[in-house]
């Protein structure tokens, strides 16, 4: 199980604003969507973990190493806000542990066996396809 990384609410940035889509009148007049900004260079997670997570092929990160997440799921500010940092943990919790080193294999002596094998009788067949020499 990875270790989990808590985030400090401090550090990050929340604005309401206005949610789209359909909703009727309630929608016009409320600002139940929830704007979360969260500077990762800024922010108190170890630095390998910055590292990793401005690695991500994410376009929510900008060039500053700034994440923006848009949260309007939902009816209300606040599971607005609380679907916004539960989507912020998950993002931080994927980059928290580090990738596993790749270990170089050999080829079993069986396999170059095999290998060289079907590699001569590819290049008999071949032999026999082409046109008799005088």
């Amino acid at each position: 199980m990875p270790e989990l990384i808590a985030i400090d609410e401090s550090q990050v940035e929340f604005n309401a604003i206005r949610a789209q889509g359909a909703g009727g009148q309630n929608v016009n007049k409320v600002s139940t969507a929830i704007h979360l900004r969260f500077d990762v260079l800024a922010s108190s997670l170890p630095e390998d973990v910055k590292e990793r997570l401005l690695a991500l092929p994410d376009k929510r990160v900008t060039a500053e190493g700034v994440f923006i997440l848009k949260a309007q799921s939902h009816r209300t500010q606040e599971h607005n806000r609380m679907d916004a940092m539960a989507r912020l943990q998950d993002w931080v919790n994927c980059a928290a542990t580090p990738p596993k080193p790749r270990r170089q294999t050999k080829p079993t002596f069986a396999s170059r066996q095999r290998r060289l094998e079907t590699k001569s009788q590819r290049a008999n067949t071949k032999q026999l396809r082409a046109k008799p020499q005088d």
